[in-house]
């Protein structure tokens, strides 16, 4: 995090911005070939032979992305969680990252929490924060996440091909559940609210898909609509067929559309889709089932353009949720 103009001027907070940088690094692990940068006007990146710099930036914003008053902890943890997800999906393994904090006071309890999620979330990826920018205002947290990857090696949307499978990591659905429940007055099930404020990045999983998936990416708008992406970059149709969606217990209480659309259109998963030839898929199937996570195959890429659902019965289902459009 660099130094220059403060951005909180005193009295008026409660701690200075020297402080909060002080603060926020001394509970964050250095990494070697970040020289410099934290505390200083750049970080410089020494990257290892014969690796691509892989970089992903996401702004997440305080009633946008995740609720009034939310956890600073969990704030923290999602922040950069949804930033490694995107590194995951390119197959490229996690090594810095950059925070840009908008706050508007500077309440030291709260950072020090903010702090503590942000540490669990990097141990555990093996990222280590490398520079940053604070300044005043609504809240608001952007990361800018580097990773790296082999040249050629990284996963892209583009690959897919007719008669390849569309597979999905863990399950879709339950962060939408806990948005809803909530907006109902309900105090979502344990297993909701995880997925909604602690989701995990699939890094391990991404590693994995390298050499074997033909496409991929990350689901944070929606299923369908992140789907879609690979269809038009790769130039395929997408048919779903809705049996096949893995169905955790919290969503299996519900009625089948209901289910089904926040399975398809809630968004904020964080799983990795992909497609793979179908010779390939065994080996898929164990490299997943090694590192713990859980893969299932929901379709085929065909011949077409779009995304089609199939209900079990074969009739095609018209979703009621779209996906979240950043633009609506």
């Amino acid at each position: 995090m660099t130094g220059g103009r403060k951005s909180f001027p005193q009295p008026d907070s409660l701690m200075d911005e020297f402080a909060l940088i002080e603060l926020i690094t001394t509970r964050l692990d250095a990494r070697p070939g970040a020289m410099g940068g934290v505390g200083d006007d750049a970080a410089i990146l020494e990257i290892p032979e014969g690796r691509q710099l892989v970089v992903s930036t996401d702004t997440l914003v305080e009633g946008v992305h995740f609720e009034v008053g939310a956890l600073p902890q969990d704030v923290a943890y999602k922040s950069l969680a949804v930033n490694l997800s995107d590194l995951a999906a390119m197959g490229a393994r996690p090594a810095w990252f950059f925070l840009a904090l908008t706050l508007p006071d500077l309440d030291s309890g709260w950072i020090e929490s903010f702090a503590d999620g942000l540490n669990e979330a990097a141990q555990a990826a093996g990222v280590a924060l490398a520079g940053g920018d604070t300044t005043r205002g609504p809240l608001s947290i952007t990361i800018t996440a580097c990773g790296l990857v082999r040249p050629g090696e990284a996963l892209l949307r583009s690959g897919a091909r007719v008669g390849d499978v569309i597979a999905v990591s863990g399950s879709t659905g339950l962060a939408g559940l806990a948005l809803d429940e909530r907006s109902r007055g309900r105090e979502p099930a344990p297993a909701a609210l995880a997925a909604l404020n602690r989701p995990t990045a699939r890094i391990e999983l991404g590693r994995s898909l390298v050499g074997l998936a033909s496409s991929c990416i990350d689901i944070s708008d929606g299923l369908l609509a992140d789907l879609a992406h690979i269809s038009r970059a790769s130039g395929v149709g997408m048919e779903v067929r809705l049996r096949d969606l893995p169905c955790p217990p919290e969503l299996a209480e519900l009625p089948q559309e209901d289910r089904w659309n926040l399975q398809l259109g809630a968004g904020d998963d964080y799983e990795l889709c992909f497609t793979v030839s179908r010779d390939r898929w065994d080996q898929v199937e164990q490299s997943a089932k090694a590192i713990g996570v859980p893969v299932t195959q929901i379709g085929e890429a065909v011949q077409g353009e779009g995304c089609i659902c199939l209900m079990p019965d074969g009739r095609v289902f018209q979703p009621g949720r779209a996906g979240y459009n950043h633009g609506a």
